[in-house]
Order: C-alpha cells, then structure tokens, then sequence
C-alpha cells in the first residue's frame, strides 16, 4: 500500500475518514500528523490535553506526530513549521495526506497547493457527502465522542461536554450543521470500530474563553471548552 499521514484533530471528521481509509485498504496510514498550543499542549481549537490524544494514537497504533503553534505565531511562523515537518514525511518517502474535511472548498484547495509543493497528494474521503449522512454513519458505526469546544455565538454552555449522539444532533438550531464543519463544535472520539480500546475520559469543568481580535474581524472569538481528563485523575475544584 501506498504510505500517507493523516492530519489528525482527535474528532469525529477525522476519525470517520480514517475508518474509510482503513476499510480500503489503499493507503498505509504511517503517522498522524496534529496541531498543539504550545502555551497549553493542547490540540489547536479543540482544547484537549495532548495527554488524551497519545492515548488516541496509541489506541489507533498509529505513531504520532505535532506541530507546536506558539501563542500570535505569524503565517510564516507556521509555514515555515509545515515545510519542516512535510521534509519529516518526504524524507520517510511519505506521498500521500488524509483530512476529514466535508465542504470547505478554500480549505481544501489551500491544503491542495501547500502540499503539491512538496510532492504529496492529499485524500478527502468525506468530500461533499451530507453532513447529516456523515453524522449518522458515525453514529450508527458506535463511535462514542464528547463535545469538547463550541462557538458561544452560536450554542450556549449546555451544549459543551455532552455526548455527540441523535440527543445532541436534535438539540442543535437549525443553523448550526450537523457536522459543525463551519467551527460551530468540535469533538473528542473516546472509542469505536477503529480504536484497540475505549480511553475512559470524563469533563473535569466547563470553561469559557475569549481571544483577542481586530475590531473588523468576522472572527468568533468566545468559546465554551469542556476540560477533558483521566477518570482515575478528576480535579476538585
């Protein structure tokens, strides 16, 4: 088979795409490639403590890799951080790349052009398939997620740390996709068909975070994150 990375959030895009890729068999998923805060060690935007994500990995038995993205970094702070780790890969003769990605055609040709750059194709397994399709797939294949971040402009706080199942996808308003493939939430996936096994996890407490933006920003800048950790470590507060 072929070998590709995979550009790995930890939700549940990302985790479907890797059970189609794995059920045909046409690439060799080698690594799995995420983003941190470095400030928090944390996967970018979604607020996970790397801790749970080597459990992913480990559990996936899929070596994992990071970019560490410094708090204001510029464009080039993070191309430059990219081009490295894509040497990573082309030096391991790596020529291929996996997202999750659902209908975001700019995201999709920006990662298209940076990555033909350096030689490497990339796969959308989930391209253009209905966000409420995709959903109940996963649902239906018994991934298990918890709701780790969402958009406080568009869900209030009793919508972090619950369990994506129909329960949630009924609550949402109808604005908000199924998938949240506009940012509206993103996922953590604890257990399903591709993982070895469940990793026990629970909410520690719910936060809320505001981040600075230029007054013409159209950028939502508030989420609620729900702190997940280890069951056997829960923190009194």
């Amino acid at each position: 088979m072929t070998k590709a990375f995979f550009n790995w959030s930890g939700g549940k895009d990302s985790s479907l795409a890797l059970y189609h890729i794995l059920k045909d068999k046409k690439l060799s998923i080698d690594y799995l490639l995420t983003n941190l805060s470095a400030e928090h060690n944390r996967i970018s935007m979604h607020g996970v403590p790397f801790e749970l994500l080597k459990l992913q990995a480990e559990s996936l038995n899929i070596s994992l890799e990071t970019m560490k993205i410094v708090k204001d970094a510029s464009m080039d702070d993070y191309s430059n951080l990219v081009t490295q780790k894509m040497k990573f890969f082309t030096d391991k003769h790596i020529t291929n790349c996996v997202f999750g990605d659902i209908f975001l055609e700019d995201l999709k040709t920006y990662r298209e052009k940076q990555l033909d750059t350096v030689g490497i194709k990339a796969h959308f397994p989930l391209w253009k398939r209905p966000t409420a399709e995709i959903v109940k797939e996963f649902i239906d294949l018994g991934f298990k997620a918890k709701v780790v971040s969402i958009n406080a402009k568009l869900l209030d706080k009793s919508f972090a740390g619950r369990e994506l199942d129909q329960s949630f996808i009924d609550d949402l308003p109808k604005e908000v996709d199924v998938c949240g493939e506009n940012g509206e939430f993103h996922s953590f996936v604890y257990d399903g068909p591709i993982f070895k096994n469940l990793i026990p996890i629970q909410v520690n407490s719910i936060v809320k975070k505001e981040y600075k933006s230029d007054e013409n920003s159209e950028w939502d800048n508030a989420f609620w994150y729900a702190d997940l950790i280890l069951k056997e470590k829960k923190i009194v507060l």
